[in-house]
């Protein structure tokens, strides 16, 4: 089954259930991919609409911190309850033993050797963790391991 199968299916079980915050976290992930079919003129693959829900989760994971730094608890409560909804369609984690596992085969796989490889490094690493990491520390790691 594909992720906007999945997706779809989810949606009348929330209706369903009449699961509002459910039903609303995945109303929103699908029309950002509704979106952005229509901008892109064609439909998207499960990695493209994996990357929707990575961007959606990070967005609220923003939206939680500045409604905490509000004193807006019950917003950041809201949000942090569909952000748990859209991690369910998201793959499971990587430990860092996995990370550094694939960090040390695309280093081989790539030749990198300094900083200047950085790129080629990442595009090797992207599809293999996208979703399944955050971006942001695996730039840290690759930059330990080549700086």
């Amino acid at each position: 089954m594909t992720l906007i199968e999945r997706l779809k299916d989810e949606q009348k079980s929330a209706m369903r259930a009449k699961d509002k915050v459910r039903l609303g976290a995945i109303r929103l992930v699908l029309a950002e991919v509704k979106q952005r079919e229509v901008d892109e003129q064609m439909p998207l693959t499960d990695e493209n609409i994996l990357a929707v829900l990575v961007k959606k989760v990070k967005q609220g994971r923003d939206s939680v911190a500045q409604y905490t730094d509000a004193g807006r608890q019950d917003l950041a409560d809201s949000e942090l309850a569909e952000i748990a909804v859209l991690e369910e369609f998201m793959p499971k984690p990587l430990s860092d033993e996995e990370i550094s596992a694939l960090l040390d085969d695309a280093i081989a796989a790539t030749g990198a050797a300094s900083m200047q490889d950085m790129g080629k490094l990442m595009a090797v690493l992207k599809p293999q963790i996208q979703g399944r990491a955050d971006m942001g520390k695996v730039s840290q790691l690759v930059k330990a391991k080549l700086g």
